[in-house]
């Protein structure tokens, strides 16, 4: 019994290690929808893309897109209406400039 649920225990440390990995989606449901602001006062969050999944590990504020379903934490769909997004994200170039700019009801959720 003791190894099987220290197995379990490792699977789940493994699983969340790997968070902020996204995938769009164009048609059908995704978690949430989300809308690209121009400014930064627009926005909820400002998102850094990552280069690897491992650098998304754990945080809101950068992504890992994933090209499959599959492999994704949480889906994203794009919509074109500020007032029908979940999350209005400002993506940064510079990974220290992510993270969220006001309190919202997502945060922590992302990962």
């Amino acid at each position: 019994m003791k190894m099987s649920l220290s197995m379990i225990l490792m699977l789940i440390a493994i699983a969340y290690c790997y968070a902020g990995r996204v995938h769009v989606v164009k048609y059908g449901s995704a978690d949430f929808k989300v809308w690209i602001a121009d400014k930064k006062s627009d926005a909820d969050i400002c998102i850094y893309v990552a280069d690897y999944s491992s650098e998304a590990k754990d945080k809101d504020h950068i992504w890992y897109f994933e090209k499959y379903k599959s492999s994704a934490d949480f889906t994203i769909k794009l919509v074109d209406i500020k007032s029908s997004a979940d999350l209005k994200v400002f993506y940064v170039k510079q990974k220290s400039s992510a993270g969220w700019e006001r309190l919202h009801e997502l945060k922590g959720r992302l990962k």
